[in-house]
Order: C-alpha cells, then sequence, then structure tokens
C-alpha cells in the first residue's frame, strides 16, 4: 500500500461490505459533500472517498501544473488511489466533472471497474455546432476573468447557481466556503481545464453499465447534456430527477440513494 498517495489524496475508507464504491467529489468540493449518501451504502459496501490534489484536505504541495493540465491527470489520481489500495470491481460514483474523471479511468483501465455511476455529467459544458453544452465561450472566459479578480465574490456568485434550492440557503452557503477553502490558483486552474475540456468521443468507448443522473433545473449539465450522455453511452441507464440543481447528494440524497440502489440492484455483482 502506497501510504504517499493515500495522503497525497486524503483518501478515507469505511463500511463493512467487500464490493467497493468509490465515490468522486465535482469542482471545487471534497469527500465530505458526500456525507448525506454514504451512511446508506456503509453496510453492504466498503466506501472509499478521496480529495483530489488541490481541494479539501488533499496535500496541495502534491499539485504539479503539467500533471493536472488536463483531466487525465485527476484520472491518474483515481487510478493511483485504486492501485495503492489494490482495488478491484469498483463501483465508481462521479459527481459533474468527475463523471467525465471517471470515465476516463475506466477506458484506461476497465478491469478495476464492475459499473459507472454519473451525477450530473457533462462531456463538453462549451456549446458547439450542433450540440447545446450550456455555456458560450464569453460566459466561461468571463467566469474565469472573475476568478482572477474577485476570488470570493466568484465563488460567492457561482455556489446558488449552482446549488438552486433557494429555500435551503445553508446548502450554497457550504459550497462556497468549499470553494473559497480551496487554494485560488489550483482552482482557476481546474476550473479551465474542467470547463474547457471536450469529452464527446469518449462516451462511446465505455463498454461497462452506466447510470446517469440528470437534474431538473440543472444551470451546470442542461438537459440537453444528458441526454446526449445516455445516447452516446451505449445501454446506459438514464434517470431524470426531481432534484433541482447540480448537487443532488447534498439537496436530495434520499432520492440520489434511492436511484443508486435501484441501478445496483438490477446488476449481478
Amino acid at each position: 500500500m502506497d501510504s504517499d498517495i493515500l495522503v497525497r489524496n486524503n483518501v478515507q475508507s469505511l463500511g463493512e461490505g467487500k464490493q467497493v464504491i468509490l465515490f468522486a467529489h465535482g469542482f471545487g468540493c471534497d469527500q465530505n459533500m458526500w456525507r448525506y449518501v454514504t451512511p446508506a451504502f456503509k453496510d453492504k459496501y466498503r466506501i472509499v472517498l478521496f480529495d483530489y490534489v488541490g481541494c479539501g484536505k488533499s496535500d496541495v504541495k502534491a499539485y504539479n501544473v503539467e500533471r493536472y493540465a488536463t483531466l487525465h491527470g485527476y484520472m491518474q489520481d483515481v487510478l493511483d488511489i485504486c492501485e495503492a489500495l489494490n482495488l478491484a470491481d469498483i463501483i465508481f460514483v462521479g459527481h459533474s466533472v468527475s463523471s467525465m474523471i471517471g470515465l476516463l479511468a475506466a477506458i484506461e483501465r476497465p478491469e478495476l471497474f464492475s459499473s459507472m455511476i454519473f451525477i450530473g455529467p457533462s462531456p463538453r459544458y462549451l456549446d458547439d455546432m450542433g450540440y447545446k453544452g450550456g455555456f458560450s465561450r464569453e460566459d466561461l472566459e468571463g467566469l474565469l476573468e472573475v476568478m482572477d479578480n474577485n476570488f470570493i465574490g466568484w465563488a460567492n456568485f457561482l455556489a446558488p447557481v449552482i446549488m438552486k434550492n433557494e429555500e435551503r440557503p445553508e446548502l450554497s452557503k457550504e459550497l462556497e466556503e468549499s470553494f473559497c477553502s480551496t487554494d485560488p490558483i489550483n482552482t482557476r486552474k481546474f476550473a479551465e481545464v474542467t470547463f474547457f475540456s471536450d469529452n464527446r468521443h469518449d462516451l462511446s468507448k465505455l463498454t461497462m453499465p452506466c447510470l446517469i443522473l440528470q437534474c431538473t433545473d440543472d444551470a451546470i449539465a442542461p438537459d440537453e447534456v444528458g441526454d446526449y450522455t445516455h445516447k452516446m453511452i451505449k445501454g446506459s441507464t438514464f434517470e431524470k430527477m426531481k432534484a433541482t440543481g447540480h448537487c443532488p447528494h447534498m439537496s436530495h440524497p434520499d432520492e440520489t440513494i434511492a436511484l443508486i440502489q435501484k441501478f445496483l440492484n438490477q446488476k449481478v455483482y
């Protein structure tokens, strides 16, 4: 077991089962965001949680500009963790950008994974000819410019847009605080890598069972993106959630849990 990797990514394990569920957090978040969901699985599964380098309680000194210049660097984090813990037969649960990171990991090392669960996935955030990603180039460049000039203001603006659920402002506040707790320089680079990535051509390479959870009124990954992802991943299961916003594991954990359990119960593990 490589203790350096476990420290680097603040890897935590819990649960009583043998089958592994690896939970991967989204941009600007950390493993703590899964706390409403994991208790439902700890009796039956072994749960593995981690923070990407630059997020949560990871080792910020391990950040490498060249490594993390693309999503493949974050993919390597996932594969390193799997190798350090000698994991196999993994159920991967990825939120937002981690969906595509998990996709890349499953393409690179398909023998490690048994299924993929994507929450609010987007293979491309930028609009393109015949494709609606939800953002224009001006939108994204403007967002990065705000991050450069006023990081706190950026977090204050973006958190409620992502979370929605205005009647529960404490959720947006938690997300805002999570953004602000990350290293601004690393987070700015992660944002650029995330929002300008294009993994549309990778979707058709996934050959294992896949669940796509699409939220209602999701400003980050709109309906068209979820439909496109489902269409391109052959044999995938698609669930349109009642949950609004982009973080259903925080705002609507019961529905998130129920749909994941429904999917897993339909599979033979």
